[in-house]
């Protein structure tokens, strides 16, 4: 029997990353995990009933609170991990996961939610004017060239990528020069379920962490413009300024269980997703409850959303779905949300729940899971 090992990058949270990682629980039962940092009672029971092993950062006062701080550590730490003794390594990698040192006899493969996001395509969102302290911004590009360095660097350590989307796809291709099988994330879709009444909530919905790169200020400007109620559900770094920014129309309520999160899926009008995502299971979560998206028209949802373009460009007109499960805004910008909604209000006739919850079945978790196995069983 072959040993294995599942390496993530981080275990603060229950999101995207941590839902695929509750999978490759299931299908590699006996595997060990190996992350940066562990915060316990943060993540899954599925989780939490495994063998977690953490790097030393653990150790560090404050780092469990301020990780993102650690930053330039994070590759020597992952590094530091001994895995001598595997013959099969999974990362989980959106970081510096994918950069853990094997055996040579051993094969490493990489489930890649995207490349570093912080030191390539995010950079600025993360670090850049107004964004941290007059110290940070002078540190910071010396820092992120060594860490765009040690990134491509440590690809060469993978013998096999899987990419959660062909957007992230391409940045592999871009950034590390290799190819990348496939596979999409999956949704619970035993769990997230529509209502038999299919009844149509009185506000609108956001579920993200609050991160910069979220845009959840988008939300946030356009909801109060209008007048119109939004609850959010999540939290993160950014929380104390968006709940600065919440005034009479938006609500803010932090992270939720699985089932009340259920609960809000099913009686919103619409989810709201603002940001650029890498692929983004929420949207999928919500069309699993029947629910629209309005997102912005770029990155992941492009493929899990079949979206109508509130404002439509010419050379796209022609490729309006017949049977949309969402609507799309093209600028990220409180305008362009604004519309898109007024769109979706205008035209809520267009959307039939039972069509984007089928939608929505083809990335249920099971065919994730079969999907990923076949694969392992492939090159192994």
């Amino acid at each position: 029997m072959k040993k294995i090992a599942i390496i993530h990058d981080w275990l603060t949270g229950m999101r995207g990353g941590e839902k695929v990682l509750e999978i490759f629980c299931e299908l590699f039962p006996d595997a060990d995990i190996f992350t940066l940092i562990h915060i316990p009672g943060s993540i899954s029971k599925i989780i939490e009933e495994r063998k977690i092993q953490t790097s030393f950062l653990q150790k560090i006062p404050l780092a469990r609170k301020r990780y993102r701080s650690f930053l330039p550590l994070f590759p020597l730490a992952i590094e530091s991990f001994d895995l001598k003794g595997y013959d099969v390594v999974v990362s989980s990698s959106h970081c510096v996961a994918k950069g853990a040192l094997t055996s040579p006899a051993a094969i490493h493969i990489c489930y890649c939610h995207t490349p570093m996001r912080y030191v390539w395509e995010h950079y600025n969102t993360y670090f850049g004017s107004g964004k941290k302290g007059v110290v940070s911004r002078f540190l910071m590009p010396p820092i992120a060239h060594y860490l765009r360095m040690w990134d491509v660097t440590s690809s060469n350590r993978v013998d096999h990528f899987v990419a959660n989307s062909c957007n992230v796809a391409n940045r592999v291709k871009k950034y590390y020069k290799r190819t990348a099988e496939v596979i999409h994330p999956p949704v619970d879709c035993s769990l997230y379920t529509p209502t038999n009444t299919h009844s149509e909530g009185d506000y609108y919905l956001v579920v993200s962490a609050f991160a910069p790169y979220k845009r959840i200020d988008i939300a946030v400007n356009a909801f109060e413009k209008m007048g119109l109620p939004l609850v959010i559900i999540g939290g993160g770094q950014e929380e104390e300024l968006i709940r600065k920014m919440a005034k009479k129309h938006v609500q803010c309520i932090g992270w939720q269980s699985s089932e009340t999160l259920r609960e809000y899926y099913r009686g919103c009008k619409a989810l709201i997703f603002p940001g650029e995502e890498d692929f983004g299971i929420v949207p999928l979560e919500a069309q699993a409850c029947g629910k629209p998206v309005i997102a912005f028209a770029k990155g992941g949802v492009l493929e899990t959303v079949y979206g109508i373009h509130a404002e439509p460009m010419q050379e796209i007109i022609e490729k309006q779905p017949e049977t949309p499960t969402g609507v799309f805004f093209t600028k990220q910008t409180t305008e362009s949300l604004m519309e898109a909604v007024k769109f979706f209000e205008r035209n809520k006739n267009l959307f039939d729940p039972l069509s984007i919850r089928k939608h929505a079945e083809g990335f249920d978790k099971l065919i994730f899971k079969e999907k990923f196995k076949q694969y392992i069983e492939s090159i192994c």
